[in-house]
């Protein structure tokens, strides 16, 4: 049977084996998936062993780059994002790299919620890898103009200039702006740590603005709550982009795409257990 993992560490939290085995099970797919502790320093020793056998793996924090630096191959939005969530075994034993990240949050930005992004003003709050990782696709989609917020500005502008060459992309300061955009997303991991990014409420136009937070949890998250209490037209956490990633990979690797709708409805059920 074809063997799939996903290396972390830590990575007994993961919810990716519970997402591939209902895809598996959705799309008739004869594959085992297992959750992968790989040690911090010798991911890639443990990923070549894993591969004399195996046929793809997910890849979680804090090895994506060295996934990156492993593949044999790279997709483009794997070498615009400088890292690698998805490993998938060619015939001819060689490594391609792919990042599905960006395309997850999109998908469930686009199909799920029905949002186009065309035309849209797009804030990003933070410039750490998951913004990376989402520019690329983001922009593909032709926004108006995207906005990356940090609390240190240089981190913003470095994204910025990497990605300029595929649309309109400026960097800024949290507290800098004011003007109402059409889209918030919360890349930085402020509700890990109980915590709202430092931006004016004014950015939400109440009844219109989506925000939504890369983050998730059993509780919405503190990034959710506020932008609920700003009125906000709508308010997403960062389940849906999990399973829409996952469900791309799948994709990668099996050629066919499962529904995301079932699984999604399983991952809230196990997250309020």
């Amino acid at each position: 049977m074809d063997r799939y993992v996903v290396f972390g560490n830590p990575i007994a939290h993961s919810k990716s084996p519970v997402l591939h085995r209902l895809f598996a099970e959705q799309t008739a797919q004869a594959m085992q998936y297992d959750t992968l502790l790989a040690p911090l320093d010798d991911f890639a020793g443990c990923a070549k062993a894993f591969f004399e056998t195996g046929r793809g793996a997910n890849v979680t924090v804090p090895f994506k780059e060295d996934a990156y630096r492993l593949a044999d191959e790279l997709t483009a939005r794997a070498l615009r994002a400088g890292a690698v969530n998805t490993l998938s075994k060619r015939a001819d034993g060689r490594l391609l790299g792919d990042n599905t990240d960006g395309a997850g949050l999109v998908r469930d930005l686009t199909v799920n919620a029905g949002f186009s992004l065309q035309g849209k003003r797009i804030l990003i709050l933070g410039a750490g890898g998951a913004v990376r990782g989402a520019l690329e696709p983001i922009l593909a989609q032709g926004p108006a103009a995207v906005t990356i917020a940090n609390r240190t500005v240089e981190r913003a502008e470095l994204l910025a200039e990497l990605f300029s060459d595929l649309g309109s992309v400026a960097a800024s300061g949290f507290d800098w702006l004011h003007e109402p955009v059409d889209l918030i997303i919360n890349a930085t991991s402020a509700s890990l740590a109980g915590e709202v990014p430092p931006i004016a409420s004014s950015l939400i136009e109440p009844g219109k603005t989506l925000c939504y937070d890369m983050m998730y949890g059993s509780a919405p998250t503190p990034f959710c709550v506020w932008a609920g209490e700003q009125g906000a037209g709508k308010v997403m956490d960062g389940l849906g982009m999990l399973a829409e990633q996952a469900a791309e990979a799948f994709y990668l690797w099996r050629g066919v795409r499962p529904d995301t709708a079932p699984a999604l409805a399983e991952l809230r059920r196990l997250l309020a257990l």
